[in-house]
């Protein structure tokens, strides 16, 4: 997965040095460096940008501006030698801020928070594309003005409300926009399971389960009727002693 960047700075060595960076990274492609977010504007409508990195002061426009102005931008990753911006920037939803002289271990950083953040946007953007193993161990979701990681052996169990989901970690839950079904796309089958319409659970994490009801820690989530034979043939009967000792 090829994700296409483009470089805004109008210091011409800030752009070289960039652009360096990027040729490094096997999984960026640079398709353009701009002195100004005016270029990019024309960009936008002639190419398909995933990433941009982004000065804040610069002549004509400055990065902030532009951030207010532009309608659903690419990821940003703001480049910036001052730090008092970065308040504003995370409230204005950019992925990373990088303070210079920016190390290339720092941006190597960076651009793999891309690289995990654009996957789960291409593949909640797929329906029909199934993965059966995640590709890391660990994904990035959007809570607000923050984008919190959330590791896949955390995970207790997921609750679905219309257009967003609640995942429930041992450290606190966390709320996206993003709907059950695409996120049950992306996660691996052999280790979550649907138990109804509104909930997914982690199968390892399963403590219990009585009537209609499965315990984790101290979360009762419920089964529904139409899931019940799944849950119980994946969950208990491959796993149940008596079965165990006579095989």
């Amino acid at each position: 997965m090829m994700i296409n960047c483009v470089i805004i700075d109008d210091e011409p060595l800030a752009r070289e040095g960039l652009a360096n960076y990027v040729r490094e990274v096997d999984f960026l492609h640079l398709t353009a460096t701009c002195e100004n977010p005016l270029e990019l504007i024309k960009l936008l409508d002639q190419h398909q940008i995933d990433l941009i990195f982004l000065d804040i002061q610069m002549p004509k426009m400055n990065g902030i501006d532009f951030l207010k102005i532009v309608q659903n931008p690419p990821m940003v990753v703001i480049t910036s030698a001052y730090p008092s911006y970065a308040l504003e920037s995370f409230q204005l939803n950019v992925l990373d801020y990088l303070l210079k002289p920016i190390t290339f271990d720092r941006f190597f950083k960076s651009a793999h928070k891309a690289k995990d953040y654009h996957r789960l946007l291409t593949n909640s953007a797929s329906p029909g594309q199934q993965k059966d193993v995640p590709d890391a161990d660990y994904f990035f979701i959007k809570c607000g003005n923050k984008y919190e990681k959330i590791y896949f052996d955390d995970i207790l169990y997921v609750q679905g409300m219309q257009n967003y989901v609640t995942i429930f970690t041992g450290k606190g839950k966390y709320i996206t926009l993003l709907n059950l079904k695409s996120l049950e796309q992306n996660l691996d089958s052999r280790s979550f399971i649907r138990v109804h319409k509104s909930y997914m659970v982690s199968i390892s994490k399963i403590e219990g389960i009585e009537g209609n009801e499965i315990f984790i820690l101290n979360h009762r989530i419920p089964i529904s009727r139409n899931y019940r034979e799944q849950v119980i043939a994946q969950v208990v009967e491959s796993k149940l002693w008596d079965k165990i000792k006579l095989s």
